[in-house]
């Protein structure tokens, strides 16, 4: 990431998970599940026993959430609005139990050149908390455009 210069969600939230871990906090990420859309990383801290999270995105609201929210589903809750597909659909549905990465410690998660495909498995492994109940995607709205332009502002084209 640092020599290429660039980076996706999952590797962006690992790199943040690191710099937390070397500023005394533990080395925490979260998964969100979407349906018909990518999921989506972050890095957790807590702070005074609120939770708060740094994340890569190129949508401008799926980034960083001050330590403000009491609980992980208030936290993943808070990304909902703003997390959609480029059909304008809202696609959150799930969000993980914390993984310290310090389970990977004994694998250089932080210093490696390998890949690191084994966190992504874990991530596909754990638990995830539903955000909905049954029946509600069904009455979900649309994004408007000008959500949809605010959100995207930036993303690079292909």
């Amino acid at each position: 990431m640092l020599r290429e210069n660039t980076s996706h969600c999952l590797e962006g939230a690992i790199f943040a998970a690191a710099a937390l871990r070397a500023n005394g906090f533990p080395a925490l990420i979260l998964d969100f599940e979407a349906e018909h859309d990518t999921d989506h990383v972050v890095a957790i801290y807590r702070v005074d026993g609120h939770w708060g999270a740094v994340a890569k995105s190129n949508f401008s609201g799926c980034r960083y959430r001050e330590p403000v929210h009491r609980t992980l589903r208030e936290l993943a809750i808070s990304y909902f609005n703003l997390y959609f597909n480029l059909r304008r659909e809202r696609t959150l549905r799930t969000f993980s139990r914390p993984v310290n990465l310090a389970r990977f410690d004994h694998l250089q998660w932080m210093t490696t050149e390998k890949p690191i495909w084994f966190i992504v498995d874990h991530l596909f492994e754990i638990f995830h908390h539903q955000l909905l109940r049954p029946g509600m995607a069904k009455r979900l709205h649309r994004v408007d455009e000008r959500l949809f332009q605010a959100e995207i502002l930036g993303k690079t084209k292909k």
